[in-house]
């Protein structure tokens, strides 16, 4: 049987929601017909458009710039705040619709879920005539548009429902990528962040079929596994599996949502840094170190990104989990402003398990035997009941901390030891 899915994507979900509750309340404007935005508050979200109408777009304004830019090119462009409580609500209601067709839903955003239509594709005429029933079927329920994409996997369905909007229908099947997805630009590709397309563009890749074209090694040497997966994409290769159960969790994380967007990577790595001491203190204290550690982006607009990596060797180590979660966020990140990171770490294994030493472990200190680590774990228990630095090993400490010939000291030696190094013990 030939797998159906569909992507069904809320066309400017925060303005359309907000157009549609205003309207029900009694406006006389519908906001999706004027130059409008919806934008993020001045102080915590830097002022950013989260949502534009069509007219705003033929302004030039952009999703996420700055509020101050899309009113210097259109003065009397109209905004409204967010109301995240009435998205929500909004959001919970189209998927409680979604799902009287079908319970194979996958909820990926607040404005954005995956179906598997396979089950019930027999009760239509083609899998458009379904796409056109729940479209309409939503514009009629609830007065605002989705687009809907359709293909055998997610990619393409999640790429399909990308091309011309809004209230669209669009296949993208694997024999129709070349005409459909290979002329598009490179920045077009899903997960395809700026960074990525930076060093695309210096190879000479400007569009999805010059990169699906291109020798797969080439691009991984520039951008390692994201630069695989980017190929995969661009061949139209991707998961067919609607997951609408979320995976049980099997593995140790933290995620933040910070107080203002992060627009930089200046601002991201000390979240990061917090992230991964959190992480690897609940590792340390479990037993266990990770095999896998896999980063979380939320994007301003509540769209999420993520991106995992196999480490060379199992550990719970904080600096590890910092610098690995900070070049898989270098590798996928669009650019745009951040509201929320995350660090979660899988294939978990005990500490004590035996690890399979390479050529260049040769040199490495050796693991301590269980006589050394149980003086350690004692070390331990003492210094958390009476404070760091109430035992430590004698070869830690300083000789003059020790006196002459390891002669015990009086109350005036004593004195002198204290001194902070002044003068001779």
């Amino acid at each position: 049987m030939t797998l159906i899915i569909f992507h069904i994507d809320v066309n400017s979900a925060y303005l359309s929601w907000t157009a549609v509750e205003q309207l029900k309340n009694g406006a006389k404007v519908d906001l999706r017909e004027i130059p409008a935005i919806i934008g993020g508050d001045q102080k915590s979200r830097h002022g950013v458009v989260l949502a534009k109408s069509p007219a705003a777009k033929r302004y030039g304004i952009r999703t996420g710039e700055p509020v101050a830019n899309a009113f210097r090119k259109c003065p009397n462009l109209a905004m409204f705040p967010p109301d995240h409580k009435m998205y929500r609500e909004k959001s919970r209601k189209l998927m409680e619709y979604l799902r009287t067709f079908t319970k194979e839903i996958e909820q990926v955003s607040v404005d954005e879920c995956y179906m598997d239509f396979t089950s019930i594709a027999d009760r239509y005429h083609s899998p458009i005539d379904g796409a056109v029933e729940i479209k309409d079927g939503i514009k009629e329920h609830f007065g605002f548009t989705v687009n809907i994409g359709i293909s055998s996997n997610k990619l393409l369905a999640k790429m399909a429902s990308d091309f011309e909007k809004p209230d669209r229908i669009h296949t993208l099947f694997p024999e129709e990528i070349q005409v459909k997805m290979w002329p598009l630009p490179i920045g077009e590709l899903y997960m395809a962040g700026k960074s990525s397309v930076e060093v695309l563009k210096k190879l000479e890749i400007n569009t999805i079929g010059d990169l699906a074209r291109s020798d797969p090694a080439l691009i991984t040497l520039h951008l390692k596994s994201h630069g695989k997966m980017l190929w995969e994409f661009a061949n139209g290769r991707g998961t067919d599996v609607v997951r609408a159960e979320p995976e049980e969790a099997k593995g140790i994380g933290n995620s933040t949502t910070l107080r203002e967007d992060a627009s930089t990577t200046e601002e991201v790595r000390p979240v990061f840094e917090r992230l991964a001491e959190s992480v690897s203190g609940r590792l340390k204290k479990a037993g266990k170190k990770a095999g896998m550690v896999s980063m979380e982006i939320k994007y301003y607009d509540f769209r999420t990104a993520s991106h995992q990596v196999q480490l060379e060797k199992p550990s719970n180590d904080k600096n590890v989990l910092m610098e690995t979660a900070c070049s898989l966020f270098l590798e996928i990140w669009s650019g745009e402003p951040v509201r929320l990171l995350g660090i979660r770490t899988s294939k978990l294994v005990d500490e004590t398990a035996p690890e399979q030493l390479s050529i260049f472990d040769i040199q490495m200190p050796k693991e301590p035997d269980e006589k050394h680590k149980r003086l350690k774990k004692a070390m331990d228990e003492l210094n958390a009941r009476f404070g760091d630095g109430a035992v430590v090993k004698a070869s830690l400490m300083k000789k003059k901390a020790l006196g002459k010939e390891h002669q015990p000291m009086g109350k005036d030696s004593g004195e002198r030891a204290s001194a902070s190094g002044k003068g001779k013990v």
